[in-house]
């Protein structure tokens, strides 16, 4: 069965994903930026959902990817209290003031999250020459990788996210993100091979405000796997 990441960036939108039968939350807070680090209190919120899946987004400010010693340790720290929140895994990535991939950095970030499952995320995707930065995550000891194939969204980056799926052959899971809906989810699957996909499945609430949908999370879910009927 293909496995949808809702990437959440509230507590309604936390039960929303879990209402339209999402498996796995990455949980993150001011999406505006690109992400944040949540709250922990948003954390436990999230992990007290009995059969969600949580994994929890480590970026201590928006910008870009290259963090001071400072930043890491304060992602280090984060990254503890997630585990004693009890929480699935952790996203993170750091890159160098070059753009490649700050092997030694994460290595520090990796050792903290022992235990814990470890998505690299969309640093990637403005980082320089994306066979050789496969190569370093896979090595880091990652499990996921979630990128949109260094496109503006992922069904732009198909054809990269392909390469990226049978260069790491099931090394680890290449997971396509930015851009998914449930018009383009199934294809971006059948054409890169991926078996995981990465969606906000977000509606507008009231005052323009956009937050996940639980019906827009279901029908993601039945078009990705169209022989399998939710209970």
């Amino acid at each position: 069965m293909r496995l949808l990441e809702v990437c959440a960036g509230s507590v309604e939108s936390v039960k929303a994903a879990f209402e339209g039968g999402a498996s796995r939350v990455e949980l993150c807070a001011a999406l505006s930026e690109g992400g944040l680090t949540p709250s922990i209190s948003m954390i436990r919120f999230a992990v007290g959902l009995a059969g969600l899946e949580v994994n929890v987004l480590i970026r201590p400010r928006g910008g870009d990817f290259v963090y001071t010693n400072d930043e890491l340790q304060c992602m280090e720290a984060d990254i503890r209290a997630c585990r004693e929140a009890g929480v699935n895994g952790v996203v993170f990535g750091v890159l160098t003031q070059d753009g490649r991939i700050d092997v030694a950095a994460c290595e520090r970030l990796v050792r903290a999250a022992e235990g814990m499952s470890v998505t690299f995320h969309r640093a990637f995707d403005v980082c320089r020459k994306p066979y050789e930065a496969l190569e370093q995550i896979i090595s880091l000891g990652c499990n996921r990788l979630l990128t949109s194939g260094q496109a503006a969204s992922a069904d732009k980056g198909v054809p990269l996210l392909r390469q990226l799926v049978e260069q790491a052959a099931g090394r680890l899971v290449v997971m396509p993100g930015c851009g998914v809906n449930p018009n383009n989810a199934a294809d971006i699957l059948n054409e890169t091979g991926a078996v995981e996909i990465h969606a906000s499945a977000r509606s507008p609430r009231q005052f323009g405000r956009l937050e996940t949908d639980p019906l827009v999370v279901r029908r993601i879910i039945e078009n990705i796997n169209p022989n399998h009927s939710l209970a």
